[in-house]
Formats: structure tokens, sequence, C-alpha cells
């Protein structure tokens, strides 16, 4: 399942976790988030921007192998996770 992207095409076989999150600044430390921990937060800490998380990382592998598609607004984060999963639909 091949994925055609802005940023290059993504084997979506080779995927072993796929997550949203929000980015925050949280009195100048920068950090991925949950949705909804965001969601839970979002008086108290700054939402940069959203990002999608294809992570191609093998469970036992200590050093991470993703790409990340980021996102000004979370509508255009959930359009695009609803675009990918049109895929595993399949």
């Amino acid at each position: 399942m091949i994925y055609s992207s802005k940023i290059g095409e993504i084997d979506l076989s080779k995927v072993t976790r796929l997550y949203p999150a929000g980015v925050v600044n949280i009195e100048g430390e920068i950090a991925e988030m949950s949705l909804e921990w965001c969601e839970m937060n979002s008086d108290k800490v700054n939402i940069t921007h959203y990002v999608l998380v294809f992570d191609f990382t093998a469970p036992s592998e200590k050093i991470r192998d993703k790409k990340e598609f980021a996102f000004d607004t979370r509508e255009e984060l959930i359009e695009c996770m609803t675009e990918v999963a049109q895929f595993f639909d399949k």
C-alpha cells in the first residue's frame, strides 16, 4: 500500500505505528503530545502545530525511523488522517 504525499511515497505496509499528535510549547520546551492531552490542557499550553507520525521503527530498535506531516490546524490533520485511513479500509 503506497500513499503518495507531499513528502514522497510512503509504504504503509511498513508502518509499525501511525499516530496524530499536537506539538506544544510548555515554558520553552517543545514536545509531541496526544490530541486528547492537548484538548484537556488547551488552556495551559500553546499548540504550535499538529503532526501525523508514520513510524517505521521495529519494536526492538532503539533508533527511531519515522516521517512526520505537519499541519497548522487540527482540521487539516483530521483531513489527512481520513485520507490515509482509506488505504487501510481496502
